[in-house]
């Protein structure tokens, strides 16, 4: 047995402290080639990360990454809109659909029957009988409509009402209505809905009755 040998078997405390020594060693050089690795492998990838955040290829050109399809701009220029407008067809729309026409009937006959200087108003815009110094709450509202509106003797809008029909609440319609409530409570303006198949004429009769003032006596 060479002497090297002999003298690590005769100490058994320095054959270990050798043999962790050893251990510890390869753990260190793996760490360092595994961390080398890694940073490897980061850079042969950081090129196509920054493509993809960019809005460019996706896994190294399997699929394209969608562009967003920005609306056309609208022409300003009354010469361009009125070319615009003589190459196209227009149709005429009704105003109120049939369960609509026959609410704004009884309900303008009740109001005038209330009140000879009030009317109804159909599909009245908001953006029309609101006005607001905040130019994002106005944006809010401007293209939103009211189904029927009741004005004074002097055009002033007093009072919305809304028709609902058996589906009107199916979708985002409940939070369009809120947005409109407000709107229309913040201006002074009181908000009604009257509910296809359970409003009543009653109903509606003294609902108008309420809402309407009576004319005066001159």
């Amino acid at each position: 047995m060479p002497p090297e040998l002999v003298v690590l078997t005769a100490k058994p405390i320095l054959l270990v402290v050798i043999f962790l020594a050893g251990v510890l060693a390869g753990i260190l050089v793996e760490r360092f080639l595994s961390r080398r690795r890694r940073q490897a492998w980061r850079e042969r990838n950081r090129a196509r990360w920054a493509r993809e955040r960019s809005g460019g290829d996706i896994l190294s050109g399997l699929w394209i990454a969608p562009k967003p399809v920005s609306a056309p701009p609208k022409p300003t220029d009354p010469a361009d809109q009125l070319r615009i407008v003589m190459e196209a067809n227009f149709t005429v729309q009704p105003l109120l659909n049939r369960s609509e026409v026959r609410v704004f009937k009884e309900l303008d006959r009740m109001v005038i029957g209330c009140n000879p200087g009030w009317q109804v108003m159909a599909q009245v815009s908001l953006g029309e009988i609101l006005r607001s110094k905040n130019a994002d709450a106005y944006s809010c509202i401007n293209s939103k409509r009211v189904d029927l509106l009741l004005v004074d003797e002097n055009c002033l809008p007093r009072h919305a009402v809304e028709y609902q029909g058996y589906a009107h609440h199916q979708g985002a319609a409940a939070a369009r209505d809120a947005v409109k409530k407000e709107a229309l409570r913040r201006a002074g303006i009181s908000y009604h809905e009257i509910v296809g198949g359970q409003t009543t004429p009653s109903e509606l009769r003294r609902l108008v009755e309420k809402l309407v003032d009576k004319p005066s006596a001159d």
